[in-house]
Parts: structure tokens; C-alpha cells; sequence
């Protein structure tokens, strides 16, 4: 019986969380990489360089790191679904404002202003999940949204370029600024759903049993009292834990590659050939597919194991060694198909990444370490995609900046492996290890 309620409650849990965080998902990364589509055509009407180009995606990221912390605060003290709401809006309003760029200063000022309006919705939503999901089933709840990224980058490509394409003139304006309003306009609308059908706490809600309700808490408070046995989850914890740290720069190094890629994708598809907008969209689908697929197996073998670490150090592997062979396999076939293979340990890792990061602390420390982790690794989406810009400016290339990237990658995959991310105390079980599901 116990086994049936605690099934039932997760599943009820899930499909009335999950589907909605993955629509978030979806429009919170077509919104940050639609710019890469946009790219193929904009450039050329704006009079953009690789270095300027390279440097206006890279800024969002500066813009997002401003503003994480205290935003993941205020969802704490807030309340989700007030907060969220109010990010979905913001951005979705500054991410359709992008189709009225009219020069580099624009591009800079709103890139820049997309990534203040988003910051805070990765780990707020992270955090939300620690409110409902017991750390047994944390990774394959964050995988069920977090593949909406990769199902973004599949459809994105030929849903942005097939929008450049066929209304390109239409009221005056470019494809490429009919595709930012189109792919804009629907986050302000999920903003406004999400203010009316988001519940905060499971305390409220009414769409569980009270049964359900009183497992569901009891579980909760049974792991947070186990998590604070080692330190009373202070504030000022969040950034005197050398794991927060740790896993920061493991992150970091591997956003360098996952958004260097990935802004980039479209640019280094079409330089392999003589290629359309939309084979190029469509060619551009592959690698973030794959990470999809990935990241299903990797979230539930990490599950089902227990082990973080040894699995995002392997998929970090994998995603170097395909990065790295593209850049110099001569055949443009060849290439691509290394680039898919980038792309599949790229992706694979992020729910990894999150179910660590949720797993160090609680209450507003949780709040603090979460977002603090997200913000120092921002510095690897401000160097990715202005990286490849530089080096392909200087050399014509995008091969040395492949290489580059992927000495990145190698050393996320060499932290992840030798990190500790038990408590500081060490004699306790491992507090990410989880039993098989």
C-alpha cells in the first residue's frame, strides 16, 4: 500500500509539474539560441563581423549572472509561481523586442537585457523541484523539462529558418525579425498561464490527496533534517562550501563548449557546404537529438547507480572527443557526424549538473548555493560563443576553435571525476547517492 501511494503521488506530481516546466524549457532555449539562426541572415543586413556577432551572444550571459543570485532568492521568498511568472514575461517581452536590432549598440543593449529578464529560471525551477520531488527521483524529474533544451534545438532549426524563409518581406520587416516575434510572443503567454496554474508549495495543493499530501511532506522533511545533520544550512554556506565551488567551474568549463557550439552550430553547418537556410535548420536538428536521447539513458543509469560524478565525467569525455575529432577530419561528412557526437555528450549531462547542484542544502542556503553555482558557471556561455567569434575572425576558421573548446570540456570531465561531493564530515553516506529506483 505504501508503495502504491508513494507511486501514486509521484506520478501525480510529475504530470502536473513536469509538462509545464518543459514548455518553459522549450521557449527559455529556442529564446537564448535562436540567435544563431537569426545569425545566417542578420549579419549580412546588419553589417555584423564574426567578433561582434561572437561578443552579442556572449553578453547575455553577463546579463544573466547580474541578476541569478537575487533572483533565486526572491522565488525563495516570493513564491514560484508570482516569480516565475514574472521572468516568463520579461524575457519573452525583451526576447521579441530583439526583432527591432537596428545596429551593434541595440544588439549588445538587448542581449544584454535578455539575460537579466531570464536570470534566475534555471535554478528557480531546480529549486521549486526540491519542494516536490524527493532526491531518489530528482534526476528524472529534472530530465522530464530539461530535454525540452534539446527538443528546442531540434525543432528550432527548422521552425526559425522555415519562418526566415517564408516571411521574409512580409510587412517590410526580415524573416529574421518575423522569427524573433513568433518564438518571442508565446513565453509572455506562458508567463500569464503560469501565474494562475503554478502552486507553490505542496502544502496547497488541493490536487493531492490529503494522503498523498502527508507522505510527500514527511519524505521531504525526513531528507532535509538528514542533509542539515551536517550544518545548520546557513546562508553564508553557500559560498564557503568548496563543493559550490567545484562544481561551478565544472560547469562553467562545460558551457564553454555546450553554447560555443551550439550559438555557433548553424554558422560552422553552413560552412561545411553549399547549403539553404533550411538544410541547414534541418541539418542542425541531429546533435541536440541525440543529447536528448542521452540525456534519458544517463539520468535514469545515474538514478538507478547512485554515481554523479563518474557519469558526467564520461559524457564530458565523449562530447570533447567528438568536438576535437571535427575539427580536423578533412571530409565534411565526417565532420558533421563528429559534431553529432559532440553534440550527444554535450547535452547528456545537465540533469547530472542539477541533481548535484540540488543536493548539497536546504532552505534558503539551498536557495543561495544553487543560484551561486549557476552564476559563476555562467562565465563559460560568456566565453564560448566570443571565443569561436575571436578565432574565427582572426584565422577563417572555426578549427582552432573547436580544439580549444574541447580542452575545456576535458577539464569539466577531469573536475566532475575528482570532485568530492559528500559533506565536509565524510563519514556519513554519500548525500547524492541514491538507491536504485
Amino acid at each position: 500500500m505504501d508503495q502504491q501511494l508513494e507511486t501514486s503521488t509521484i506520478n501525480r506530481i510529475y504530470w502536473r509539474i513536469i509538462p509545464l516546466f518543459f514548455a518553459m524549457m522549450f521557449f527559455n532555449y529556442l529564446d537564448r539560441i535562436n540567435i544563431g539562426f537569426a545569425g545566417l541572415r542578420m549579419n549580412h543586413d546588419l553589417g555584423f563581423g564574426p567578433a561582434i556577432f561572437g561578443f552579442g551572444a556572449s553578453i547575455f550571459f553577463l546579463g544573466y549572472m547580474v541578476l541569478e543570485i537575487p533572483s533565486n532568492l526572491m522565488l525563495h521568498w516570493v513564491g514560484a509561481r508570482i516569480w516565475l511568472a514574472r521572468i516568463l514575461v520579461s524575457w519573452g517581452a525583451v526576447a521579441t523586442a530583439m526583432a527591432f536590432v537596428s545596429g551593434d549598440w541595440s544588439f549588445y543593449l538587448l542581449r544584454f537585457g535578455l539575460g537579466v529578464a531570464e536570470a534566475g529560471f534555471m535554478p528557480g525551477v531546480v529549486l521549486y523541484l526540491t519542494y516536490w520531488f524527493p532526491a531518489r527521483y530528482r534526476a528524472r524529474a529534472i530530465a522530464g523539462y530539461i530535454i525540452a533544451g534539446g527538443v528546442s534545438a531540434v525543432l528550432g532549426g527548422p521552425i526559425s529558418t522555415t519562418v526566415m524563409t517564408y516571411l521574409d518581406g512580409l510587412a517590410g520587416l526580415h524573416g529574421w525579425q518575423w522569427m524573433f516575434i513568433a518564438e518571442g510572443v508565446p513565453t509572455i503567454l506562458l508567463g500569464i498561464f503560469t501565474l494562475y496554474y503554478l502552486t507553490d508549495r505542496p502544502a496547497n495543493a488541493g490536487w493531492l490527496s490529503p494522503a498523498q499530501r502527508d507522505w510527500l511532506q514527511s519524505e521531504l522533511t525526513a531528507e532535509i533534517a538528514e542533509i542539515e545533520r551536517h550544518g545548520p544550512g546557513r546562508l553564508i554556506d553557500s559560498v564557503k562550501d568548496l563543493r559550490v565551488w567545484l562544481l561551478a567551474a565544472l560547469f562553467g568549463c562545460a558551457l564553454v563548449g555546450i553554447y560555443g557550439m551550439f550559438m555557433w552550430l548553424p554558422q560552422i553547418i553552413k560552412s561545411m557546404g553549399t547549403l539553404t537556410d533550411i538544410q541547414v535548420g534541418f541539418l542542425s536538428a541531429l546533435p541536440p537529438l541525440l543529447g536528448i536521447l542521452g540525456t534519458i539513458l544517463i539520468s535514469r543509469s545515474s538514478d538507478k547507480s547512485g554515481d554523479r560524478k563518474l557519469h558526467l565525467a564520461g559524457v564530458y569525455t565523449l562530447g570533447a572527443v567528438g568536438m576535437l575529432a571535427s575539427a580536423y577530419v578533412q571530409n565534411p561528412v565526417l565532420a558533421y557526424v563528429c559534431l553529432c557526437i559532440a553534440g550527444l555528450g554535450l547535452n547528456s549531462g545537465n540533469t547530472l549538473f542539477w541533481s548535484l547542484n540540488a543536493s548539497f542544502m536546504t532552505g534558503i542556503a539551498a536557495a543561495a548555493s544553487i543560484a551561486t553555482v549557476n552564476t559563476i558557471a555562467q562565465f563559460g556561455g560568456l566565453i564560448g560563443p566570443w571565443l569561436i567569434g575571436l578565432v574565427k575572425e582572426q584565422t577563417g576558421s572555426f578549427s582552432l576553435a573547436l580544439v580549444t573548446i574541447s580542452a575545456f570540456l576535458l577539464l569539466a570531465a577531469v573536475i566532475a571525476a575528482t570532485m568530492r561531493v559528500t559533506p565536509k564530515s565524510g563519514s556519513e553516506p554519500d548525500a547524492v547517492s541514491l538507491p536504485a529506483a
